[in-house]
Order: structure tokens, then C-alpha cells, then sequence
């Protein structure tokens, strides 16, 4: 029977990290290399051509693996052009990496093998051996790797999504600027429906999305700043009861001050906090987390320079990122704050985040393809285009900000509407559930042959992903058929529709992944007993020992001490008086 998948298992990922070998899938192996059988013949590739160049990467020891993404491409493009014969040069060529493990790149091939149709071909074992100094022939580099382009979001989509978002992509020019419009205005929209929520793997959520945006300097990222004018009036609105409750506040202050001379159990009038919508990511800790408490738990991050973000995840003050992260499943945040010396819970946030920033912001954001942060966002990748845009196109149209500004008080009219409701919960109809499951399920199996298994999480959050993405679809449909009712039922447009988008945003998030940077453990330098123990020779005496614990600036009753420790752990023997034989290596 085949097993049910269950996308309970998806809102909290596993930590996988249980040894250093999966932590470092290049890590040095503990067994010999797998002897495989290699009796099929090469499916499309000369071998022995294939294999002077291997030997030519020997003589010279160059290692063409250091970069993880690199190490995968070399796989496949053996695997498409060697199969099975590919293995043992995959090994060759994998073992001037100094992390190194027989066993994970044994397992890697196996995945290259299956993947059938990773798009990566010989060639780009040829393009990447010439790219280090290998002298190949010139019929395998006439045409040098060209750049992968990402794909679009799928045409056949817009017509049949609500037609709040159809207006949301009306007036754009190219299919990126469509793209681009339109996932930045379903996360604008996903801070701002309350009283929406669904049960995903036994757990209640809401629509909250993240998203980056990345692309070149001067690609088109900036007008996503559009996007901000569809939630402007809840901004807004937010921002006027904040003013309200001050001046309320300023006149119980005034009454109290009149009356707290002549009354001691006066009460003192509670400072209002500070409501918004848009939580400024250039913030300390401190200051992020108030705002998102004194907003209810609610908030969007909008920034188009994923380094406003980055750079406080990195400054001492400002590292809210273990928070960010939790808000994602709406986790507790807690955190104390020193002026009032009060310990504060913030239960259930609910925070949005829209970035847009170059690759390298993406690196100076996410460090590495382990961190946790990674999966929790959507990403879409732009394609460089070295054509001049026409800058006048549509501009009989009348200006974008104007027009998503009229989007922007249509909107508000459904937050209010929902604002004022109880609570409504979503749901996936039979047949979509059953979909929805197959789908991932395969998914995650194809993902894991390509990339591994750090892209689980990704996997796994954009099931998670997909289902808020079908809240807002329905949510938006259901308020532009005046069919809004508790329980909203998923409309089978709406759930194809992020089923489609999903598929799509897989490849782009794939795509980030691959470029992301390995995480290599550094080793931990060694504290001045260990370079004592490693400097002593096999056999000395008493002066020996202090002739080198004078070379290391080691004092005389502390170097008597380490020997004293090591004889104890059997480190050291000692065989007779002021004698010693080392016992390690």
C-alpha cells in the first residue's frame, strides 16, 4: 500500500544536520569507494576521451568540485553522457575536494542517474575542464554554456484568477513586470486579511507570505514599490487610531496629573502603542518586536533592498531573525524589554515579508543553504535582458501609482469587511486534498534526486506556501461573487492556480538554492594544551617538556599540570622517572 503523505509533516522541518557527514555532504569518507559494476556501455559521450581529461585533472590536481553547485553539474553531465561508467571518474574528479566522502558522492551519482532530464548534458563536464586549464578539443567548446533561463509564470494562470488580480497585472509590459506585480501584490494582501486562517497539518495558520525578488542591479525590481499602494490605506488607518489613542491619552494624562496630588489610587493612563502596517526592517530587536506587539501581532516587511533586512539580522542590536523565522508558523515571539523591565509574549504573529535585492543580497541575507530561512521563502529569479526598455510604452494609460492607488481603496473595502467578521476558516475540498497531496509527494521526491535533502524544507514550506496562495485566491473570488461564508471552500480555479504557480516557483527557488553557498564547518583552532601535547616529541624527559612549554609561552607549574592530565587519559606513558612516551600521533 503506498503511504499516505501527511502535510503535518511539512510545518516544522526536521533538523537533519545529526552528523558532520550530513552536514557536509563532501565530508572525509570513513570506508573505501563503493566498487561499482560498469559493464553498460557510455550512452552518448567517447569514455576514454572523457577519461584523458580525467587523468589530465589528476596529473595537474585540480579540483573542480570546491563549489557545491559545480560538484552537482559534473554529476549529471557524467551520468548523461557515461551512465553507470560515469561513477568512477565522478569519484576521481570529486577527490581533490577536500571534504571529500566516497559514500555521499556515491549517493549523488545515484540521483544524477535518475534524474532524466536535469537538462545538463557532457558538455558541461568539457565547458568546466576547459574553464580550469584543461586543453580539450575544440569541437566539444565551440559553443560555450549559455545561462539558464528561469521561466515565466504560466500564461494560461491570470485569465482565471479572481479579478481583483487580473486588474493587480492589467497595465505591465513584459511578462516579468506581470510576474513581478502580481506576487508582490498577494503578499502586500496576505498581511492584511484578519479573521482568515486554515488547518494545515492539524495546525492553524494564516495567510502570511514571504517573497524575494532577485535579479540584476537595474533589472525591474523597483516596481514592485506599486504594490505597497493596494495596503497603503490600512497602513493608513492603522496610523490615524495610533494618533486617536495619543491625543486620548494626552487628556487622561492631563486629568490625571489635575487629580493624583489629592487621590494616591489614582490609576496612571496607559501609554497607546504604536500601530502600523509596515514594520521598518532597519530596527533594532527590541524596537521590531514592539512594534509587531503593539500592532497586534500583525505587520509587513516591504523593503526592495534585501540588505536593510540583512544587515540588522547581523548587527547585535538588531538580530530578530530567530523571530522572523517563528513568525512564519506563527510561533511564539518573546523578548524582554529593559525600559519597563517587562517580559513580553507576542502570541501567534503574523508577519508578511516583500524584498527584492541582487544574488549577493540574497547570500548576505541567507548565508548558506542550510540556514532555516531559506525555505520559508518564495522566491523568483529575473532574467537578465540587455535590450533598452520602452520607457513611453502605455503611458497614455496614466501613471501606475495612480491606478493602484483605486486598487488600494477597493481593497481596503474587503479588509474592513473581513476586519468586522468572526473568524473564517478555509478549506481544501476532497478532491483537491488528494491532488495536493500526490503533487507534493512528487515533488518532494524529484527535488530530493536533484538537489538533496537540505531542499526538503523547501519542498515541504512551499506546500505550505501553496495553500495560503489558494486562501487569498478564494478569499479575493469569494468577496467578487458575494458568496463570502464561513467556511470558505477552495474554488477549483483557485486551487489549479497555485498547484500551476507553485510548480513554477519550485524551479526559481531550486535555481537560488543551487547558487547558494555550501556550509563548510571550519575546524576549531586548538587551545594551548592541545599545541602543547601535539608539539612534544615521542619520547622526553622533564626538560624537554619545559624547553617547549617556554617555546609556547606555557608557565612551568601549568605545563607540569597538562602532563600530569595527560598521563592520566593515557595520552602519555610513563615508564620509568622523568620518562615519557607519547601515545597519540
Amino acid at each position: 500500500m503506498k503511504k499516505k503523505f501527511n502535510p503535518g509533516d511539512w510545518v516544522n522541518t526536521p533538523n537533519t544536520k545529526a552528523t558532520d557527514t550530513e552536514q557536509n555532504p563532501k565530508t572525509e569518507p570513513k570506508g573505501n569507494i563503493k566498487k561499482q559494476a560498469a559493464s553498460s556501455p557510455p550512452k552518448s559521450a567517447d569514455l576514454q576521451e572523457v577519461e584523458e581529461i580525467v587523468s589530465q585533472i589528476e596529473e595537474r590536481s585540480i579540483d573542480l568540485t570546491a563549489n557545491y553547485s559545480e560538484w552537482l553539474r559534473i554529476g549529471f553531465a557524467l551520468a548523461d553522457g557515461l551512465g553507470e561508467q560515469g561513477r568512477e571518474l565522478y569519484h576521481r574528479v570529486s577527490k581533490f575536494y577536500e571534504g571529500y566522502n566516497a559514500k555521499e558522492c556515491d549517493d549523488q551519482f545515484d540521483k544524477c542517474l535518475k534524474s532524466n532530464g536535469s537538462g545538463i548534458n557532457i558538455s558541461t563536464f568539457f565547458y568546466l575542464a576547459n574553464q580550469a586549464g584543461i586543453n580539450i578539443p575544440s569541437a566539444h567548446i565551440e559553443e560555450p554554456e549559455r545561462k539558464k533561463e528561469m521561466p515565466n509564470l504560466p500564461d494560461s494562470v491570470f485569465p482565471k484568477l479572481p479579478e481583483f488580480l487580473q486588474s493587480v497585472v492589467l497595465h505591465t509590459n513584459t511578462n516579468e513586470e506581470r510576474d513581478i506585480l502580481f506576487l508582490g501584490s498577494i503578499v502586500a494582501i496576505s498581511a492584511c486579511l484578519p479573521n482568515v486562517y486554515g488547518i494545515y497539518g492539524q495546525h492553524k495558520v494564516h495567510p502570511n507570505l514571504y517573497l524575494f525578488i532577485t535579479g540584476q542591479a537595474s533589472a525591474g525590481k523597483g516596481i514592485l514599490n506599486h504594490c505597497k499602494h493596494l495596503v497603503n490605506p490600512v497602513h493608513k488607518d492603522l496610523r490615524e487610531q495610533t494618533t486617536k489613542a495619543k491625543q486620548q491619552y494626552e487628556v487622561e494624562m492631563a486629568e490625571y496629573n489635575q487629580i493624583k496630588k489629592n487621590d494616591t489610587r489614582a490609576e496612571k493612563p496607559e501609554k497607546p502603542g504604536e500601530k502600523m502596517l509596515y514594520i521598518p526592517a532597519n530596527n533594532s530587536s527590541t524596537g521590531a518586536y514592539q512594534l509587531i506587539a503593539d500592532s497586534d501581532g500583525k505587520g509587513l516587511i516591504f523593503e526592495t533592498e534585501g540588505d536593510t533586512l540583512a544587515q540588522a539580522f547581523k548587527s547585535d542590536y538588531g538580530n530578530y531573525s530567530d523571530g522572523f523565522r517563528k513568525a512564519f508558523h506563527h510561533e511564539t515571539i518573546s523578548y524582554f524589554r529593559r525600559t519597563d523591565r517587562e517580559y513580553v509574549e507576542i502570541e501567534r504573529p503574523c508577519i508578511s515579508a516583500m524584498l527584492s535585492g541582487t544574488p549577493k543580497q540574497i547570500t548576505s541575507l541567507i548565508p548558506n543553504a542550510e540556514n532555516g530561512l531559506f525555505s520559508r521563502f518564495m522566491f523568483y529569479y529575473m532574467n537578465t535582458r540587455y535590450e533598452w526598455m520602452d520607457v513611453f510604452a502605455n503611458s497614455d494609460r496614466g501613471d501606475l501609482d495612480s491606478y493602484f492607488q483605486s486598487l488600494g481603496e477597493t481593497f481596503y473595502e474587503y479588509y474592513n469587511h473581513l476586519r468586522a467578521n468572526a473568524p473564517m476558516a478555509f478549506e481544501l475540498q476532497d478532491h483537491q486534498k488528494e491532488a495536493f497531496n500526490g503533487f507534493f509527494a512528487e515533488m518532494q521526491s524529484k527535488y530530493i534526486a536533484l538537489l538533496g535533502d537540505d531542499f526538503i524544507g523547501s519542498v515541504r514550506r512551499l506546500g505550505l506556501i501553496a495553500f495560503r496562495m489558494a486562501m487569498i485566491f478564494t478569499v479575493l473570488r469569494s468577496f467578487e461573487n458575494g458568496t463570502l461564508e464561513n467556511p470558505v471552500i477552495c474554488d477549483d480555479e483557485d486551487f489549479d492556480a497555485a498547484m500551476e504557480l507553485v510548480k513554477v516557483l519550485m524551479k526559481h527557488s531550486s535555481h537560488v538554492f543551487s547558487e547558494l553557498p555550501e556550509e563548510v564547518s571550519q575546524p576549531k583552532p586548538k587551545n594551548l594544551k592541545e599545541q602543547f601535547l601535539d608539539a612534544l616529541p615521542k619520547t622526553f624527559n622533564r626538560q624537554d617538556f619545559l624547553k617547549m612549554a617556554t617555546i609556547l609561552g606555557i608557565k612551568e607549574k601549568t605545563a607540569e599540570s597538562y602532563i600530569t592530565a595527560f598521563v592520566k587519559k593515557n595520552l602519555l606513558h610513563r615508564p620509568k622517572q622523568d620518562h615519557y612516551i607519547k601515545m597519540t600521533g
